[in-house]
């Protein structure tokens, strides 16, 4: 980062805007002046400041790629010199900025042609998606066999190997039978839709623009799918229909049937290459051996993701995530103030977070320190959705060795920390489930998971539209679980970055991180 342009970057303008906001406050005659203190007022204040600025329509949705990343990093690299951060990249070639580049993948063309034993022409029905997680995909003359439903039952290379598995849709389905299959060696997947699934609502789905970090591997994988109206007329003239074959398939004693077809499958991508970054700076400790303690937010939003003839096409992500960010920053800030401490304290700004966790794994796997030194990572998304006084969750409880820590300092700091895993039930969809990927330790801890009929609320609502927008919120910003999140998440820092408080590294995951699937 140019240090010097960064000095004169907006130099006035988080001034007036955390006064403004504090003024603004201060005559509201909002409840929460009478209850909390000045300090956590001029708090709130500062935290709505960075919200007002980072989910503005001039920085356009926050899109990775875009104008509106500019705006995002330079905003937040001010803040984070001026509070006294340095670079955490570790890397004198990309300071503060680390590159990720992502690949977007959109659906381009798909055909299907299917011949049938004894006939001499091939037939290209009507009613089939042929769909590749790589840039070309084909298969040609391959032989198909019916799978059935496809559960509860193994297979073994031998019998998928060089074949196109049919497995029928049903009432339950699900991407994890294809990828199973194709794992063990099946050419392609055919599904036919013989449930209520249409051949519509599957394009719709699997047809969007999906993305990916550039230096993942190509699959080149196969999925196909295609109307039992379609299967039923391509099975005509062969030994078996499409009745006979459910009839089949449910019951007990079922064992796959090789059709009297052979497939020809062939589908391709789209690509586009995305030049992104996350944002690394860092608090030295006065023993970086010792290991660091990280704290992270996801700086990115949609961009533009309305549609005409609506008046607002911004999707702003106050809420998600300028309320992380602007947490995250309001962390530092405090930790900064304080005693040095003894480990490194990191700070990241993930790019990619609603693109797939991408920033977050691109971190992990190319981290600025070694993974095994991270002693917990704390990570912060939606936070402004509480009010004051709300029991803290942890999502990601149980999965990792820090729950018995972060409920010391939740009892020494008087914070109610609720004692269920009500909110793992979103621990998938949040940047510490791609660090707990790579075997870093990593949670949420925060009010906003502590009363789950409001983040219910939020997701029902305004998430992920651009009704997440100061200007369009259906009610006002709840600041005060904000700033008790902020509060318990510096005495965290301060706790795990304490030798005396955390001597060693109590990273051992309590169950096992699942495998990272990439398609």
């Amino acid at each position: 980062m140019n240090r010097g342009n960064d000095r004169r970057y907006g130099a006035g303008l988080a001034r007036a805007t955390g006064a403004l906001a504090l003024g603004a406050l201060l005559v509201s005659g909002s409840p929460l002046l009478s209850a909390i203190s000045r300090v956590d007022q001029e708090l709130a204040a500062r935290l709505r400041g960075h919200i007002e600025i980072l989910a503005s329509d001039d920085f356009d949705g926050r899109e990775p790629g875009t104008d509106g990343e500019a705006k995002t990093l330079r905003y937040l690299g001010k803040q984070w010199f001026d509070i006294g951060l340095v670079s955490g990249t570790n890397d004198p070639g990309h300071e503060w900025f680390a590159p990720v580049t992502l690949v977007a993948r959109e659906p381009d063309s798909s055909a299907a042609r299917f011949l049938r034993k004894g006939a001499r022409t091939t037939v290209s029905p009507p009613g089939v998606l042929v769909l590749t997680s790589g840039k070309r995909s084909l298969v040609r003359n391959v032989p198909m066999l019916f799978l059935g439903k496809a559960r509860g039952r193994d297979f073994t290379r031998t019998e998928l190997a060089g074949r196109v598995a049919v497995v029928l849709d049903g009432d339950t389905p699900d991407g994890e039978r294809q990828n199973d299959l194709l794992a063990l060696g099946a050419s392609a997947v055919l599904t036919v839709l013989d449930g209520d699934r249409s051949l519509d609502q599957v394009a719709a789905r699997r047809k969007r623009t999906g993305y990916a970090l550039s230096d993942d591997a190509l699959g080149g994988d196969l999925e196909a799918f295609i109307t039992r109206e379609a299967m039923a007329s391509l099975l005509k003239g062969t030994s078996r229909s499409l009745d006979g074959l459910e009839e089949a398939a449910a019951k007990a004693d079922f064992v796959p049937v090789t059709l009297d077809i052979t497939a020809s499958l062939e589908a391709t991508t789209r690509e586009t290459t995305i030049r992104t970054h996350n944002l690394i700076g860092k608090l030295p400790g006065k023993r970086s051996e010792s290991g660091a303690v990280l704290f992270l937010a996801h700086w990115d939003h949609f961009g533009e993701c309305g549609e005409a003839p609506a008046e607002d096409v911004i999707c702003n992500g106050a809420i998600d995530n300028a309320s992380g960010v602007a947490a995250l920053t309001e962390v530092a800030r405090r930790l900064a103030r304080g005693q040095q401490l003894d480990r490194d304290i990191y700070f990241l700004a993930t790019t990619g977070e609603e693109l797939g966790l991408l920033g977050a794994h691109a971190f992990a796997e190319n981290p600025p320190l070694p993974p095994g030194q991270i002693v917990a990572a704390f990570n912060i998304d939606s936070i402004a959705i509480a009010p004051r006084g709300t029991p803290f969750a942890i999502v990601g409880r149980g999965m990792t060795a820090l729950d018995g820590e972060i409920a010391k300092v939740a009892k020494a700091e008087r914070f109610k920390l609720r004692a269920n895993d009500d909110a793992n039930e979103y621990v998938r969809r949040q940047d510490g489930w791609a660090l707990i990927q790579h075997d870093i330790p990593a949670v949420m801890v925060t009010t906003a998971y502590g009363d789950m009929d409001r983040m219910r609320t939020f997701f029902e609502g305004d998430y992920h539209r651009p009704s997440d927008d100061l200007a369009h919120m259906a009610r006002p910003l709840e600041l005060g679980g904000a700033v008790d999140d902020v509060k318990m998440l510096t005495a965290l820092g301060r706790w795990f970055g304490d030798l005396r408080r955390v001597p060693t590294n109590p990273v051992e995951p309590v169950v096992p991180a699942p495998e990272r699937k990439r398609k």
